[in-house]
């Protein structure tokens, strides 16, 4: 955060607040306003978020730097922001503006509580607002979370009941009632209007074929109604008007709302394919309309830009697309931790989704698995997996197509799986040019831990213990501008006293131009919390969060995941009030690291690179040069990351050397027959990553947090091996006329390949992959007998 030369030519006291928040006073003093500075801070006062803790908000900080509840909303909008903390005069108007283009009206209820309705939005990730009651003067500001609409809290939707009736309505056994529910308390009314919305995809000129999104009112399907929170109805075929609309949602509105009234406060089914919408001629012969809308896809297919060349190739394995956390998410359409219910990938038992779109067209790439962990490719089974021309989740700057969170997805690939595999039998088109990813050119990242109190194990898997007291470079990439910062504090034990052991307290992390994100152990070390350029993030509607150049997933409070737009992911869990992190890089990262985490080269001769460039030789080195070595690597106040909030934060590390030199840990404990502790240290303390379960026990004299090092740690080499590369020699075909057995194509796997009966057989009947990431034999061939 840092004052425009204007501001600061008015406030000449004014600083830069890159390395923390710096409090020279609490005073409230005239002249210093938040109207309209939101996150700027003073010597005298601050309108920054950590002002709360540090008790030196300026006067006006509650009332112009605006809190929400909720805090998130569908990107679809309809939402009603609450705005906290301040309260209005009943009789005023509000105004709000979101993105400092969107005007709407909110309201101003009895009590003088304000209320925001969120606008329809074509992108995901926090959104800035302001509001004003003059509808002049918008100085008091905040901020919400948009979100793709599949991430919405199903209780705040419209429920289509027996939904793959919904969307193959008008196919043979389909036509009975169909039915939606919602909560009728979350419409402020005794009478509703139901509506259909459609979505489409439309050159905005005809001198342009740029593409723009369009989510439009269609029309009602009810009026008027009374507000039971459910409705059915039999669907009547399109009328010609429409009849070109395939994709859309339902909306509810209160009746007084006109016909279509944007940015009102409604409620929103999940989109769909609008099977029971569809023209009289899907209904006469539902097969041969998906036939030729098929065709008509295939057309238009052929004369868009190739995108496969440019997604990255998938795992090879179902536990490295699982490990590779930086890179690849869980597809929720097929998980294996919700019971593997597979509807569009039959024979698959998990999937997951590259995170970042590729550069160019947005594109997407999923990767499918079935209980062996192999691959399910789409040259085996239509259950196979199948890249997106458009990313599901969308990629920045989103609003345009193909960038539209969910909807590009659905109208490039979603509805034209349901035209040529799921209503008629021209699966084979579809999966032409949407055929399963192989894995010959994937290369898994590699992996650098710190856990326990705190103990290290770099890329090139070198482990060592430094118990530190301070602030330290984990990764420091300057040429991929990749920082990854550690902070350390000593540890307290129950009896109240301190070790003479350090444990890891927080991690700050950025890359290029993206927020800075940290996360650290709570107060209380029952969970983590995350910080997004200094401001605590609650996880209490959302569990993933789109970010400026990074996405943030914490499934609960001891799990964080934050992946950056490079592939780097870093790991955060929380163990017996310990934090344990992994780093995983991309092997683009190779000689281009540096820190306690070693220089990824897969040499770890040479992973104790000091700051001064100096190699020292990790056989025989003692704990007192190790402990040198990692002081060295403290970062310096100017490239600071973290947040310093609390008076303990800035006693304790922002007015203090980012390493404290006074403080010297215990370098070795000794193993006394006569400590209780030790008989059953060492029944709990065995195999790898003792040394390092009886240091933890030892110094922080509890056996739970021993046995959570000894956990990290088996983890961790759980971990490197699931990411262990693995050689694949590429998809091989079913002679034309014969038969294939096998499906896996990984090094060491045999494949029998045969005729029907009156072909004859050439080439070689098995064929087997080798350790060169080639097959041995000859391709066989099926041919009649007179050829």
């Amino acid at each position: 955060m840092t004052l425009t030369d204007d501001i600061q030519g008015e406030f000449n006291t004014a600083h830069e607040t890159t390395a923390g928040i710096i409090v020279l006073c609490v005073c409230f003093l005239p002249g210093h306003t938040c109207s309209g500075r939101c996150g700027y801070v003073w010597e005298e006062c601050s309108c920054h978020a950590t002002c709360v803790s540090l008790l030196n908000c300026c006067a006006d900080y509650s009332q112009s730097c605006l809190q929400v509840a909720p805090y998130s909303s569908s990107m679809l909008g309809g939402r009603a922001l609450t705005i906290l903390s301040v309260v209005f005069h009943p009789g005023e108007r509000l105004f709000c503006r979101f993105k400092g283009e969107i005007e709407s009206e909110g309201f101003i209820d009895a009590e003088g509580h304000a209320r925001c309705i969120t606008p329809l939005l074509y992108e995901t990730g926090w959104v800035p607002f302001d509001v004003s009651t003059d509808g002049i003067h918008f100085n008091q500001s905040g901020e919400y979370l948009s979100v793709h609409p599949s991430r919405t809290d199903p209780a705040f939707e419209v429920a289509l009941v027996n939904g793959t009736q919904w969307q193959n309505y008008g196919t043979a056994g389909t036509a009975r009632l169909l039915e939606m529910t919602w909560n009728s308390s979350l419409i402020g009314a005794d009478r509703v209007n139901i509506e259909l919305w459609g979505y489409r995809e439309v050159n905005i000129s005809t001198e342009s074929t740029s593409l723009q999104a369009e989510l439009s009112y269609l029309y009602s399907l009810g009026r008027s109604l009374p507000n039971t929170g459910a409705f059915s109805f039999t669907p009547e075929p399109a009328k010609e008007t429409f009849s070109a609309w395939e994709l859309g949602n339902i909306r509810i509105t209160a009746a007084s709302e006109s016909d279509g009234a944007r940015d009102v406060q409604g409620l929103w089914s999940q989109a769909h394919v609008l099977a029971w919408h569809l023209e009289q001629a899907f209904r006469d012969d539902s097969a041969a309309w998906a036939r030729n809308k098929c065709v008509q896809w295939d057309a238009l297919e052929k004369t868009l830009p190739n995108f496969l060349d440019e997604i990255i190739d998938c795992p090879c394995t179902l536990a490295q697309a699982r490990a590779d956390t930086g890179r690849f998410h869980t597809d929720y359409s097929c998980d294996i931790e919700r019971g593997s219910v597979c509807t569009y990938h039959p024979g698959s038992v998990h999937c997951v989704r590259a995170i970042q779109a590729s550069p160019t067209h947005g594109s997407g790439q999923q990767c499918c698995y079935d209980s062996t962990g192999a691959q399910v490719l789409t040259g085996d089974s239509t259950g196979g997996s199948t890249p997106d021309r458009a990313h599901d989740w969308g990629s920045p700057p989103y609003r345009k197509p193909p960038r539209v969170p969910g909807y590009s997805h659905w109208l490039y690939d979603v509805t034209s799986y349901y035209h040529c595999c799921l209503w008629s039998d021209y699966c084979h088109i579809y999966l032409s040019h949407r055929p399963s990813s192989g894995c010959q050119a994937y290369q898994p990242p590699r992996a650098g831990a710190v856990l326990g109190d705190p103990h290290f194990i770099t890329f090139d898997g070198l482990s060592y213990t430094f118990n530190g007291k301070g602030e330290y470079y984990l990764v420091s990439s300057p040429d991929k501008e990749l920082s990854v910062q550690a902070r350390t504090e000593q540890v307290k034990l129950k009896n109240g006293t301190s070790a003479k052991a350090t444990r890891l307290s927080s991690v700050a992390m950025k890359e290029k131009t993206s927020d800075v994100i940290e996360v650290r152990l709570a107060e209380d070390l029952d969970h983590l919390q995350v910080l997004r350029n200094q401001k605590v993030l609650a996880f209490t509607e959302q569990r993933w969060m789109d970010l400026h150049g990074v996405f943030v997933f914490s499934p609960s409070p001891q799990n964080v995941t934050v992946m950056f737009s490079s592939g780097v992911g870093v790991e955060v869990r929380r163990h017996e009030g310990t934090m344990a992190v992994t780093v995983l890089l991309p092997t683009e990262f190779t000689n281009h690291t540096q820190g306690l985490l070693g220089q990824m080269n897969s040499d770890p001769s040479d992973d104790l690179l000091t700051s001064q460039g100096v190699v020292i030789t990790s056989d025989n080195t003692t704990p007192e040069e190790i402990f040198t070595f990692g002081a060295g690597w403290n970062i310096s106040k100017e490239t600071s990351l973290f947040t310093y909030d609390s008076k303990y934060l800035l006693d304790t590390y922002l007015n203090q050397p980012t390493h404290d030199p006074a403080f010297i840990p215990a370098f070795s404990l000794p193993e006394r027959p006569d400590d209780p502790l030790v008989a059953d240290m060492l029944k709990m303390c065995f195999g790898d990553g003792a040394p390092f379960c009886k240091y933890d026990t030892l110094t922080t004299r509890s056996l739970a947090v021993g046995n959570a090092t000894l956990r990290a740690y088996q983890s961790h080499s759980a971990l490197i091996q699931d990411l262990e590369p693995v050689v694949s020699c590429g998809w091989l075909p079913t002679p034309r006329n014969g038969k294939k057995t096998g499906t896996t194509y990984l090094e060491g796997k045999t494949l029998s390949f045969s005729c029907n009966a009156g072909y004859l057989f050439y080439g070689s009947p098995e064929r087997t992959c080798v350790d060169d990431g080639t097959w041995t034999g000859e391709q066989p061939y099926c041919i009649t007998g007179w050829f």
